[in-house]
């Protein structure tokens, strides 16, 4: 009855809310409508390991933990946002099947489950969904989390619902949380703590993305000789800000904006807010091809983010001076670059507190401060580099979250490659025997490999932290 209640409620808002988001947001959703209905499936292998990645962040951590996987072994990604999809199929290309995760509805849900037959699914930092993993549990499939972490948001509303909580929670087989504090709070909301394990950040240990030779010689070309300032995935309401302590000092004449909204439907907005400053502005596209020296470059682009900020003089972390909770500030740090952030964090609230304490980036309140930092990092560049230094002495003392993660995933990890081998042999054996025969498809594995794998991922959870 919960159930059949939960999916009315979800199909009332789909019935209510969706032809709204299409009318204000079509050019955004529409194309993903025949993904999130489970009209197009992805066609994905069976016995795959599925990693699940809400949007871009989640994205890049799973591509940290697939590059540490065996070279063949068959992984799904799913998103929910556009961005995110987008970001996975340039990040997985030939590495993975990219697909939507369908609207948490039975009929949906249930094809889904049918045509991939996936062999574990793991989670990335979360979304939990729980008519998924109803079904996931009613197929005897692991379900794991990854780069856990429980927000003041999810705890106090999850806090409100015990029983939903645990029942949700206990629909998990294993933990791997960021924190301490993250593996107190699941053990508050009613997790056992053998199946927590503080594993640390995944994102300190990503690599340092690929150089764009043409991209930043354009960027380059463009700045002419000018410091390059970065604001990296500003929101609604910060690009005003950023715009008003680039002129505060002195615009282009002191030096090259680089201003990457995070989200692209925002990208006309921001544009048009660029127009109406003054300040000679060009899209990412146009800048190869310019005749006159911009003062600010729109990153109208995705993907290309993470690996300019080696050139920045000085950078901006958006969504922390709109109350959005901050965005990860580790990929200008992993070059060692000056960071000015503003104070909404609270969804980083333990690397915040790291780079607080360490004094590895400059706290911003709005744009006379941001102001403030770029002038000094312009007028004196050292200052800028050992900010920078202190940002990367971070990230390296945080590295090792990749080893202790696999450890959690040991246990999936032998059970996806037992539904492969199980699946090879049955096609061996149809195809060496003399009558034709049709191989059992490895939706469900031996009962005897679904209990080893059990049995292993219990034990251990013993070896907590």
């Amino acid at each position: 009855m919960t159930s059949l209640l939960y999916q009315l409620v979800l199909a009332l808002l789909l019935v209510t809310v969706g032809p709204l988001l299409l009318l204000l947001r079509g050019r955004h959703y529409l194309p993903t409508l025949r993904g999130r209905l489970g009209i197009a499936v992805p066609d994905a292998p069976p016995g795959a390991l599925w990693l699940h990645a809400v949007s871009v962040g989640e994205v890049a951590v799973a591509a940290v933990v697939a590059d540490a996987l065996p070279a063949g072994m068959r992984l799904l990604v799913t998103t929910i946002t556009p961005t995110g999809q987008e970001r996975a199929r340039a990040r997985f290309a030939e590495r993975a099947t990219v697909g939507y995760l369908p609207i948490d509805l039975g009929p949906l849900v249930e094809r889904f489950l049918r045509r991939v037959q996936p062999a574990a699914l793991v989670l990335v930092e979360g979304d939990y969904w729980p008519l998924l993993l109803a079904r996931c549990r009613g197929r005897g499939l692991p379900v794991v989390v990854i780069n856990g972490r429980v927000g003041d948001r999810t705890r106090r509303l999850l806090a409100k619902r015990p029983r939903v909580a645990r029942w949700l929670l206990g629909t998990v087989d294993r933990f791997a949380v960021q924190t301490a504090e993250d593996a107190r709070r699941l053990e508050v909301l009613g997790v056992a703590p053998e199946k927590v394990t503080v594993a640390g950040n995944l994102k300190y240990d990503a690599p340092e993305p690929l150089p764009q030779p043409r991209l930043e010689a354009a960027i380059g070309a463009a700045a002419a000789g000018r410091p390059i300032l970065l604001a990296g995935s500003t929101m609604a309401g910060e690009e005003s800000a950023v715009i008003a302590a680039f002129q505060a000092i002195g615009g282009g004449e002191r030096a090259l904006l680089v201003l990457a909204p995070r989200h692209p439907e925002r990208w006309d907005d921001v544009a048009r807010l660029l127009a109406a400053s003054g300040l000679p502005w060009q899209r990412r596209g146009e800048i190869e091809a310019a005749s006159e020296r911009p003062a600010v470059v729109l990153l109208d682009s995705l993907g290309e983010l993470a690996s300019l900020y080696r050139l920045a003089a000085g950078c901006f972390v958006g969504g922390t001076l709109a109350p959005k909770g901050g965005h990860n500030p580790l990929e200008p740090a992993r070059f060692g670059r000056a960071i000015a952030v503003g104070p909404s964090m609270e969804n980083f609230r333990d690397m915040a507190a790291q780079f607080d304490a360490a004094g590895a980036w400059r706290r911003v309140a709005g744009s006379d401060g941001l102001a403030a930092a770029w002038r000094e990092w312009i007028d004196t560049p050292v200052t800028a580099s050992e900010l920078g230094e202190r940002a990367l002495q971070v990230v390296d003392a945080n590295r090792g979250a990749l080893e202790r993660t696999l450890a959690v995933l040991a246990p999936v990890l032998a059970r996806v490659e037992a539904v492969r081998n199980d699946a090879s042999a049955a096609a061996r054996a149809s195809a060496s025997s003399s009558a034709p025969r049709i191989a059992a498809a490895p939706q469900e594995p031996a009962a005897a490999n679904r209990s080893t794998a059990t049995v292993e991922m219990r034990a251990s959870g013993r070896a907590r932290r």
